[in-house]
């Protein structure tokens, strides 16, 4: 079985023809410019490759109620050209296969409970902290969706009591992504994450919003698994100091061995490396297929 996928987000696009199990045959990355710009060159890359489905991950907010009459659509992004644009029907109008369509944080958790780190979770989440925060949920193999979907990387967090920084979010200022994302690393310490590395108050800081998000994601979800990926986390110090501050946080709360004994098995990197998205958007083409 032939399929296709997309990894849609802010900076670049993803593309890939693969099969059902995952297998990847032919990938391809574009940046992501303006629609007129970027669709046009992503059906060619598709066009004449037999595929017999395609599956979408894409940055939000989207559209996820097939009933709506916006279903595909990403809806209220900043991001110029992409505001109320029909994603899913550009594709579905130009290549005439079924398209399934979903968060991009969703087809990652999807990747990884189908074939990686989580594995036959019943609850898993996938937390991507880089420009932006986002959080894919899965309960019994189903992405949750709810009234619009989750945005969990909008919760809102207290202020580490050394940092005065007012918070990058537009909108809530102190909330995860206004904290943590990487251009609020950047905007204030006046430098790029990776020019940071040396700076262990960067990352103290850095580590205790992340892990005070987790603390209300694991008492709110009870996942079986969490998985931390995104730009921010390719600093190798920051998995012990978030499993920590996590421990801390939850203060015996969760009578968990997974928690108290077995931290570094549950909170965890990405089983499928830097394809968690791209093969999650296979599994819903496949998914849509059938």
């Amino acid at each position: 079985m032939l399929l296709g996928g997309i990894e849609a987000g802010g900076t670049k696009m993803v593309l890939a023809i693969g099969d059902e199990n995952g297998n990847i045959f032919e990938k391809a990355t574009i940046p992501t410019d303006t629609p007129d710009v970027s669709v046009p060159k992503m059906i060619e890359f598709f066009q004449g490759k037999g595929i017999e489905a395609l599956g979408i991950g894409c940055f939000g907010p989207v559209d996820l109620h097939k009933d709506s009459p916006t279903y595909g659509y990403i809806t209220t992004t900043p991001k110029p050209g992409w505001s109320f644009y029909d994603f899913a029907g550009a594709f579905r109008k130009a290549l005439n296969v079924p398209v399934g369509f979903d968060l991009d944080v969703n087809a990652a958790v999807l990747g990884e409970v189908t074939w990686g780190a989580a594995k036959d979770c019943g609850v898993a989440i996938y937390i991507t902290i880089g420009t932006g925060v986002g959080v894919g949920v899965s309960v019994d193999g189903k992405l949750l969706h709810g009234l619009i979907h989750p945005e969990a990387g909008h919760v809102i967090l207290t202020r580490h009591p050394e940092d005065t920084y007012k918070g990058h979010c537009p909108f809530h200022g102190n909330c995860l992504e206004g904290m943590a994302a990487g251009p609020a690393v950047e905007e204030r310490w006046g430098k790029k994450g990776v020019e940071l590395q040396d700076n262990p108050k960067v990352w103290e800081i850095e580590s205790y919003y992340i892990a005070q998000a987790i603390t209300n994601y694991i008492l709110c979800y009870s996942p079986e698994k969490v998985i931390l990926w995104g730009g921010v986390m390719h600093q190798e110090q920051m998995f012990p100091l978030i499993r920590k501050q996590v421990q801390e946080m939850l203060a015996g709360y969760l009578n968990s061995p997974m928690i108290t004994e077995h931290i570094d098995d549950y909170i965890v990197a990405p089983g499928l490396g830097d394809e968690p998205g791209i093969k999650g958007a296979l599994r819903l083409a496949y998914q849509e297929l059938l």
